[in-house]
């Protein structure tokens, strides 16, 4: 079985597909992904809630604005015993004319049914329709419901022998087409001063702009408030994400108070690039004529600083309670596609036409690690070596949102655990605005600056426990920042069993293609230990790969460079991409058989590819560690760097004392023998497995269509009578796959 392995290996090594590097969309926002919820069935209002909104108030002293550094997102909570909760119950069944609703057990057909008299005796069988009646019927698709009045009939047909003395027997359908039921609407006000927005289909976050003005913004894309693509794996295009404001009262203002809607926005960003066939648009709503006007768009464009709008509202008819703007955006809807971000939104009274500074001193991203080189590292492998392992360069990000040149000043960044102050480091204002001539900022610039945590404090390697989590801070300042709270950013210092360059979200994925192409990345770890497996974060984009094969790698170090290989999975296992919801969720990929590696010095992590597609790895474009990348289409003969900017988001796991804590490395499903073999096969499938565990399996083809039932004590399958091609054979006792080619 060996010699079949090496061959199958070489075999596909020696297909030369070439590898090419790709970075592409998120097919899902895994940040926010949730699970699709019905409540108590589709397209029914029933345990829904509508709420009503409170009313924001703009006036010569008072204005909306929000900079995104904090969620002013309406939050829909109310639960249906909250006191000011009110509710109103309807019925599917109403009388034809008094409207009044028919008793709950009552039952109907949609068909007519008969009272059926037989004499045996005489040989004769009479069919007599029973009684029709009219009714009020909806079907709880809208509230308030909708009602039809329909023809019905008795949910029964009468056998009646006259042969017999006995009654009639009544037969029930068992199945009525019509039967009383009940829905309940709740009604809830909402009262939060504090959210301006009510809606989230547009996404809220802290990394997806290039080089923004402050903290936060808003994203528009394909992907719906739950993380979810508009259109699934289609080509479509259309409306997509919608941002609607709280209904608003201008009734104290006119077009002679000078009120103006100003924002910011940036096509792509660090996200996926639009074109001329995109738009974001914004719209006006009218209340008294109950419409809503377009009042501007842009259209889709490479890549550029945030570009400001400065709109003046002059019809009289938005100057009305209950005026409302919203934004949306048209393009793709099969992911996270044609991004639009906006940020500074400012309605305000007593502007002008000269007032399109957005006047801001702010931090723009938020903190990354203290560490040297890495985001997070093992403790145990921490706590040993601790000595200069604080970074000399860590990056701080500013924006002088000022037209003028302004006056720096120190800022600081310190540490803290449990809310205990560790730590402290000054950031000099000439490192900050990178400029040691000239200390002052720049009009209306991005500055990224690197400052030196090498010396001084380090995190304490006394605190007892396998793992930790440090606080993160820092604070700079000019004598004009209008709003504070952008002057101090944040971040977490983690510290697990596992070495980490990224910062645990997604902006793309990355993948090469070509069968055979391999990928590694490059770590150095604090001291020699055992790698137990390897963390990865994938992402579906366009096309769903989940079904794809690997073999996780492990390659020593050839001066800079992966080398000879360590570790790789034999060709009878496999893996497949998993796909995770939620932010900084990976999935575990340990050795075969909980072996653990030893590894001292630099090492590389990766796969080599079983298929031509790419398999979609996370990429963080946050945080850069190109150099870190590699990879080949020629057996490993070359390993060129990525030519993209970022990190991939695969981490390492080593043994620690994490591995009893966390369950780890035991996983249920490593443990089940489960293997096909050979693969490609043509004429015969064997099984490898477990006689005792075994409970049978299933084959399925890529359609999936079951095709054969895989019985408890077969271990051998005749293939003859299948057609070429990919199938995947299920174990039924532990759901493990396995994916088979039929040549």
């Amino acid at each position: 079985m060996k010699l079949f392995c090496a061959f199958c290996i070489v075999l596909l090594s020696s297909i030369n597909l070439f590898a090419q590097e790709y970075l592409g969309p998120l097919g899902v926002n895994p940040d926010i992904l949730k699970p699709i919820q019905l409540k108590s069935g589709a397209n029914t209002f029933d345990s829904t809630f509508i709420y009503t909104s409170d009313t924001l108030v703009v006036s010569l002293t008072s204005s909306l604005f929000d900079e995104f550094t904090n969620d002013h997102f309406q939050k829909y909570v109310a639960d249906f015993s909250d006191p000011s909760v009110t509710f109103d119950t309807r019925y599917k069944l109403l009388h034809k004319t008094t409207n009044l609703p028919l008793a709950l057990n009552v039952r109907y057909s949609n068909i007519p049914t008969f009272r059926i008299t037989r004499n045996i005796a005489a040989g004769t069988v009479v069919s007599t329709a029973l009684p029709a009646d009219t009714v009020q019927v909806t079907n709880f698709a809208v509230y308030p419901p909708e009602y039809i009045v329909t023809t019905v009939y008795p949910a029964y047909d009468i056998i009646d022998t006259v042969d017999f003395p006995n009654d009639s027997d009544t037969l029930w359908q068992l199945s009525p087409f019509f039967f009383q039921d009940s829905a309940t609407q709740f009604f809830a006000n909402l009262n939060d001063p504090n959210a301006y927005w009510l809606d989230r289909q547009a996404y809220h976050n802290y990394r997806f702009a290039d080089k923004p003005w402050t903290l936060g913004l808003v994203t528009f894309d394909g992907l719906d408030e739950n993380g979810y693509p508009y259109n699934f794996g289609s080509s479509a295009t259309g409306l997509a994400d919608m941002l609607h404001s709280k209904p608003i009262n201008m009734s104290s203002l006119n077009a002679g108070n000078e009120v103006y809607l100003s924002f910011l926005y940036q096509t792509e960003g660090l996200g996926d690039p639009t074109e001329e066939t995109d738009s974001l648009v914004l719209e006006f709503f009218a209340p008294e004529v109950n419409q809503w006007f377009r009042a501007w768009s842009a259209t889709g464009a490479p890549v550029s600083d945030f570009k400001k709008v400065h709109l003046k509202i002059q019809d009289t008819k938005y100057f009305k309670k209950g005026f409302q703007f919203r934004f949306k955006n048209y393009g793709g809807l099969s992911g996270s596609l044609d991004h639009f971000h906006i940020d500074y939104v400012n309605l305000r009274a007593s502007s002008g036409a000269q007032d399109t500074l957005f006047k801001d001193f702010a931090f723009v991203y938020p903190l990354g690690s203290f560490l040297k080189d890495y985001t997070a590292v093992p403790w145990e492998h921490y706590k040993n070596n601790f000595e200069n392992k604080m970074s000399d360069s860590v990056r701080i990000f500013l924006r002088n949102g000022s037209n003028i040149t302004e006056n720096s000043q120190d800022g600081s960044a310190w540490i803290t655990y449990n809310n205990a102050a560790e730590g402290n480091f000054v950031l000099t204002d000439v490192k900050l605005t990178n400029d040691p001539v000239q200390t002052n900022y720049a009009p209306r610039t991005f500055f990224e600056s690197f400052h030196d945590f090498s010396g001084g404090y380090h995190f304490d390697e006394t605190k007892a426990g396998d793992q930790q989590t440090f606080d993160l801070h820092a604070t700079a300042t000019a004598p004009f920042s209008q709003i504070t709270l952008n002057d101090t950013a944040t971040g977490k210092q983690v510290f697990s069993n596992y070495y980490a360059y990224d910062d645990g979200s997604a902006e793309q994925v990355y993948g090469t293609t070509g069968v055979q192409s391999m990928l590694a990345y490059q770590f150095t770890p604090y001291e020699a230990d055992s790698l137990i497996g390897v963390m990865m974060h994938f992402v579906p984009s366009v096309k769903d790969v989940s079904n794809n094969l690997f073999l996780l790698t492990v390659w020593d170090d050839n001066n800079g460079q992966p080398g000879s290989i360590l570790y790789q999975d034999n060709f009878f296992f496999p893996r497949q991409p998993v796909y995770e919801s939620a932010q900084n969720k990976f999935t575990y990929y340990f050795l075969k058989d909980t072996m653990k590696l030893a590894i001292d010095g630099t090492f590389y992590v990766g796969w080599r590819q079983l298929e031509a597609d790419k398999l979609c790895i996370g990429f963080d474009r946050n945080t850069i560690n190109s150099d870190k990348i590699f990879f080949s289409n020629d057996n490993g003969t070359t390993w060129p760097n990525t030519s993209f900017s970022g990190s991939l988001m695969i981490r390492p796991i080593f043994s620690t004392a994490l591995d009893a804590s966390l369950g780890l490395p035991e996983v249920a499903h490593e443990e089940i023998l489960f293997e096909i073999y050979p693969n490609p096969a043509n004429e015969l499938l064997n099984l490898r497995v477990n006689d005792d565990q075994f409970a049978g399996a299933l084959i399925f083809d890529l359609q999936g269509k079951l095709v054969r039932t895989i019985e408890r004590d077969e271990r051998q399958i005749q293939l003859a009578d299948f057609v070429s091609g990919v199938y995947f054979v299920r174990d039924l006792n532990s759901g493990v796959t396995r994916k088979m080619i039929k040549n």
